[in-house]
C-alpha cells in the first residue's frame, strides 16, 4: 500500500504562481543570486490562507509567521543564498528553516527579479526620487527620461522593459535638499547618509546643489560607479567607492541596504500580489481547478517584525 505524497498547501502554490507571474525569475542576476522556491513545505492544517511578506526571513519573523499560522512567507532577501552542506538546529537560519518545515510554511525569494522587473523596486524608488507616490495626487512628472542602468537580455515577453538600476534625468533641476526629503518622506526614515563634494560644505550646501540627473539601485549600489549623473542614491555604498563618487563631483545618498528596500512590500507589493491572487484563484475555481474543501479567501501581510539590523542613535 503506497502512501500519499507530501504536498504544499494549493494556496502556497498559488502564491508562488503569482509571485512568477509579477517577477519572472528569469530576471533574477543567476551569477550570484538564489531565487525561487527555497522551503517547499508539506501542508499542515490549521494554516490560514495567508502570505507574510517580509525583506528578511529572520528568527523574529518566523516566529510571526508560526504564531499567525502564515502558509508562506515571500522574503526578499533569500534566506539560503549558498549550498548547504548539512541542515542544523545550531545555524539560527537553518533552525528557522527546520520549525518552518515542520508547521507547513513554505519559503519564496523573488530578490533580484523584483529589482528587475518594470514597476518593481528600482521603479518603485526612482518615483520616490521624482516625487511620484501614492500619496502625491497632484504629482506632475519632471523626468524627461528614464532609463535602466542594464538591460534584460532575452526577456521574457511583456518584460521587454527590465533590468537593473535606472537613471532619471530631470526636467528641471531640483535641489539635493528636496530629493533628501522627498527620499525621507518615501522610505519613512529620519536619517539617511549624505555625501556631497568636498567643494561644498557638508552641511550647509544642500540647498545649493542643484540635481539634474540620478542613478538608482536599491540595496547595494556598486553598479551605479562611473555613472554620468549628478547624484547616486541606493541602499549602501562602500567608503572609497563613496569617496570616488564625491572626487568625481557627484553626491551620494544612501539609506542602509534594507532601508531602501522595506517600503516597496507595504506600498507596492502587498496589494499587487493580492489582486494577483484574487484574480488566480478565482480562474482556478471557475474552471474547475482550484481543490474542493479549500477556501479561496485569502490574504498578504506584510511583517511587523521586520525591520533593518542597524539604526541610528
Amino acid at each position: 500500500m503506497s502512501r500519499p505524497s507530501a504536498r504544499m498547501s494549493p494556496f502556497s502554490q498559488a502564491v508562488v504562481t503569482a509571485m512568477r507571474k509579477l517577477y519572472p525569475e528569469s530576471l533574477a542576476d543567476k551569477s550570484f543570486d538564489n531565487t525561487g522556491l527555497l522551503l517547499e513545505a508539506p501542508s499542515r492544517p490549521g494554516l490560514k490562507n495567508c502570505a507574510l511578506l517580509t525583506i528578511d526571513l529572520t528568527t523574529g519573523v518566523a516566529d510571526e509567521a508560526i504564531a499567525r499560522k502564515d502558509s508562506i512567507i515571500v522574503t526578499y532577501h533569500p534566506i539560503i543564498f549558498r549550498a548547504l552542506k548539512s541542515i542544523t538546529l545550531e545555524n539560527t537560519q537553518q533552525n528557522s528553516l527546520l520549525r518552518l518545515a515542520q508547521e507547513g510554511i513554505s519559503v519564496y525569494s523573488p530578490h533580484t527579479a523584483v529589482d528587475a522587473a518594470p514597476g518593481g523596486l528600482n521603479d518603485w524608488l526612482t518615483d520616490i526620487v521624482i516625487g511620484k507616490t501614492a500619496e502625491n495626487q497632484a504629482f506632475q512628472d519632471t523626468v524627461s527620461e528614464r532609463s535602466v542602468i542594464t538591460p534584460i537580455q532575452s526577456p521574457p515577453e511583456d518584460f521587454e522593459a527590465a533590468g537593473y538600476g535606472r537613471i532619471v534625468r530631470l526636467s528641471s533641476p531640483q535641489t539635493l535638499q528636496v530629493l533628501i526629503n522627498r527620499i525621507k518622506n518615501g522610505l519613512g526614515v529620519q536619517n539617511l547618509s549624505v555625501a556631497v563634494p568636498q567643494t561644498f560644505h557638508q552641511v550647509q550646501a544642500k540647498d545649493d546643489i542643484h540635481i539634474s540627473s540620478v542613478g538608482v539601485c536599491v540595496g547595494s549600489g556598486s553598479m551605479l560607479n562611473g555613472l554620468d549623473v549628478d547624484l547616486l542614491v541606493t541602499g549602501e555604498l562602500s567608503h572609497h567607492e563613496t569617496l570616488a563618487a564625491i572626487e568625481n563631483g557627484k553626491c551620494v545618498v544612501s539609506a542602509f541596504h534594507s532601508n531602501s528596500e522595506r517600503g516597496f512590500l507595504e506600498q507596492r507589493m502587498k496589494s499587487v500580489l493580492a489582486k494577483q491572487l484574487r484574480s488566480d484563484i478565482a480562474e482556478m475555481e471557475m474552471e474547475g481547478n482550484w481543490e474542493d474543501g479549500v477556501p479561496t479567501e485569502c490574504a498578504v501581510d506584510v511583517s511587523k517584525v521586520d525591520r533593518d539590523p542597524y539604526e541610528t542613535v
